[in-house]
């Protein structure tokens, strides 16, 4: 019998650096800031492929509480350190007008090689994302436990839209980044796998012919760690609040949990063609929390709001014993306002009612962003 794993939580998250006076992003911030925010927290914050972005991970967290700390300070150091800059981060997935064909790319032999590769793809890279790492230190049990967690991959993804503006246009989107990531290789929804030593075998075909050098160059929705003994879910947005990013990773951790006493119990979660749940996940992308997903038992669209209560009752045992509880039931609060990106629309569109004209609405939106990605956060 497989022992129960250690479901330890971990998080990672992308912003982007924005000039406080134009509110674009900044194209070229001063190395030095850089250098102050990993000297304040060393290996936990680090460049990204292009220079307007940075990345923030967590420690190896026992608890959502420990994350909210770390998050917290994470937040709070490249916050007050940029201010000596004049620079904010933002928590946003895209900015709302920022052009990605002027972004200058980081000089780290990675990015130079991914730009080689992947060439008009990558370069439109101008989004952030936002990973939780949930430990289960057994392989087989990972790829499972994958297999089965794909399936509420849209519902998290519903909660944590933050990207519905792109290069200044109002996409109509909730998550338009997931159409710029989508065109590399690699990415969307896993494959399915009877076993870790199958999905070691096809890694090794990849691997072997040349295509990739390593794991880590799998960008699907979930995935095995390459580094770590953890399932890393990747398909959200960066989350503006960190509330929302809490309850996110707190509600990955306590699916991973549900799934796990299902299999303890021989039981299973059912699995659907992947053609379903990509269609979730398309709604997801497109409507947030507003317009429902599938309930594919019933065979009907559901409003999302009488999804989560469903879902509440299969983690809430998991929940509470995580100690968690609270940052899942935040749930209702986000479903109740609206996510990050029905937020943004909503102060550009009562901008523009008011007389406004688009690019300056547009920055009311970045201002916002500023704010509530600071909100919560401590200084360093």
């Amino acid at each position: 019998m497989i022992s129960k794993p250690p479901f330890t939580i971990g998080v990672e998250e992308e912003y982007l650096l924005v000039d406080k006076e134009t509110r674009d992003v900044a194209t070229e911030p001063p190395e030095e800031m850089l250098e102050a925010c990993q000297a304040a927290a060393p290996g936990q914050i680090s460049p990204e492929f292009l220079r307007a972005q940075i990345e923030v991970g967590t420690k190896v967290c026992s608890n959502v509480t420990e994350a909210r700390e770390e998050l917290n300070m994470l937040r709070g150091c490249i916050a007050t350190i940029g201010d000596r800059y004049n620079i904010a981060p933002i928590a946003a997935s895209t900015h709302p007008f920022a052009s990605w064909h002027v972004q200058k790319l980081t000089n780290h032999a990675r990015y130079h090689d991914l730009d080689r590769d992947m060439q008009g793809s990558a370069r439109r890279l101008l989004i952030c994302g936002m990973h939780v790492h949930v430990g289960i230190d057994d392989n087989d049990l990972r790829i499972d436990l994958m297999n089965q967690f794909a399936y509420f991959l849209p519902h998290l993804l519903a909660l944590s839209c933050s990207s519905p503006f792109w290069a200044g246009d109002d996409t109509g989107l909730q998550s338009y980044r997931l159409t710029v990531f989508d065109g590399m290789p690699r990415t969307r929804l896993p494959e399915k796998f009877s076993s870790y030593s199958e999905y070691q075998r096809h890694l090794d075909i990849l691997i072997e012919s040349g295509v990739m050098e390593d794991a880590t160059k799998l960008w699907w929705d979930v995935r095995p760690s390459a580094r770590y003994q953890t399932l890393e879910m990747r398909v959200t947005d960066v989350c503006t609040r960190i509330d929302d990013a809490l309850c996110i990773a707190a509600m990955a951790q306590c699916f991973l949990s549900m799934l796990f006493r299902l299999r303890r119990d021989n039981k299973r979660w059912r699995q659907y063609a992947p053609m379903l749940v990509a269609e979730n996940r398309w709604r997801a992308m497109r409507y947030g929390c507003d317009n429902g997903l599938i309930d594919f038992g019933r065979g009907k669209l559901m409003p999302y709001g009488d999804l989560f209560e469903e879902m509440l009752e299969l983690i809430r045992e998991d929940a509470e014993e995580l100690g968690c509880l609270d940052e899942v039931l935040h749930a209702r609060r986000i479903i109740a306002r609206g996510n990050s990106a029905h937020q943004q629309r909503d102060i550009y569109q009562k901008a523009v009612r008011e007389g406004i004209d688009r690019a300056e609405a547009l920055k009311h939106v970045v201002d916002h962003l500023i704010s509530e990605t600071r909100l919560g956060s401590t200084a360093c």
